[in-house]
């Protein structure tokens, strides 16, 4: 079999009764902002837009308020601004309104969701161990008057969480994000340790509405091996996770194959909380790191309020005729960025040379 398929219906099945009350709830209230919305559009009078706007705050604040009431109750959800210190939310909303910003350009878009997988990956590693021992990174600076000097630097000793990582890339919106993490960790690796990586040709048949939407995963133009896979600690970093579909038919696909990795984190910068609740009861001990989380899934499956489509704004959109490979993405990125990540980019390539 060379395409793997998820529909929709299989993940609302995982959905508890109250799950979807909770969903049932927050769709109410973002139907009313969506009315308070029309009115922002068309609206000249002064103050009704003022009223809308106090209205639609006070909107977005009982969504979330609602949405941490359902996150502290579970444990694998991890939210930036519900698992970090008040006095740092406002980094991670700031961000946030960057990237859905239309005036944000695609090379402010890549700066801003480097800036983002920074943030989760201290989230779910570099606070895990403060007090436990520190490694520490002996610098020779350039500086060498009178002599060669040289900087110590203590760093959190996380090897034992990121020393037994694959990069699991769900391909296109999720390349770059996987590079930023897997540099990360090479960066905190006590022994630079370099990611090996795991390359899924997934995609949403976009013909299809939320309800009955399809997820395919094409074996054929995917790249990796089952047994590099077993054991380890599997890491994916998509910037959008809408419906969850895409994540979920990966990781039944693994587990019908007989992979038992030791554990599986998931990194977005943007969750649904439809997508979230479908993941977080589909699949047993799964991490899952968002930086936001929005309530709402429209009818064509993208997250709203959103922030447009991850991919086309981190790659540029493909020419309809022309879907660029992984080599092409690459290639797209220019010198500088496959520079950063030059180690990144060898490792890519020999995954899709040598499979």
């Amino acid at each position: 079999m060379d395409k793997i398929i998820l529909r929709a219906t299989d993940l609302d099945g995982y959905l508890t009764d109250k799950d979807k009350s909770y969903i049932q709830k927050i769709d109410a209230y973002y139907k009313e902002a969506t009315a308070s919305f029309e009115i922002l559009e068309h609206s000249h009078s002064e103050q009704r837009l003022k009223k809308e706007k106090k209205n639609l705050v006070d909107l977005f604040t009982e969504m979330g308020n609602l949405m941490h009431e359902i996150s502290v109750a579970e444990p694998g959800l991890h939210i930036y601004s519900y698992d970090t210190p008040k006095e740092i939310h406002g980094e991670a909303s700031r961000l946030i309104a960057k990237l859905r910003s239309k005036k944000t350009q695609e090379h402010e878009f890549v700066y801003y969701i480097q800036r983002a997988y920074e943030m989760l990956f201290n989230l779910a590693f570099s606070t895990k161990k403060e007090s436990s021992k520190k490694n520490y990174l002996i610098i020779d600076t350039p500086v060498v008057h009178p002599v060669q000097n040289f900087a110590i630097h203590k760093i959190p000793d996380i090897d034992d969480l990121i020393e037994n990582s694959v990069m699991c890339v769900m391909l296109r919106g999720a390349l770059l994000p996987s590079m930023i993490m897997s540099k990360e960790i090479q960066e905190y690796s006590s022994s630079s340790y370099l990611t090996p990586f795991a390359l899924f040709k997934i995609k949403r048949d976009d013909t299809k509405k939320e309800y009955n939407m399809k997820y395919v995963l094409d074996l054929k133009r995917s790249f990796f091996n089952l047994k590099d896979l077993d054991g380890k600690d599997l890491i994916f970093a998509d910037p959008m996770n809408a419906t969850g579909g895409s994540f979920v038919t990966i990781i039944k696909y693994l587990q019908d194959q007989g992979v038992k990795p030791k554990s599986i984190k998931f990194f977005n910068v943007i969750s649904a909380l439809k997508g979230s609740l479908r993941i977080i009861r589909a699949v047993e001990n799964i991490e899952l790191y968002t930086l936001w989380m929005d309530p709402v899934v429209n009818t064509n499956a993208y997250i709203v309020p959103g922030l447009g489509d991850a991919g086309d704004r981190i790659n540029g959109p493909d020419a309809d005729d022309n879907s660029r490979n992984i080599i092409q993405l690459i290639a797209d990125y220019g010198a500088n960025i496959s520079a950063l990540y030059r180690s990144q980019v060898r490792e890519i390539e020999k995954t899709v040379l040598e499979n």
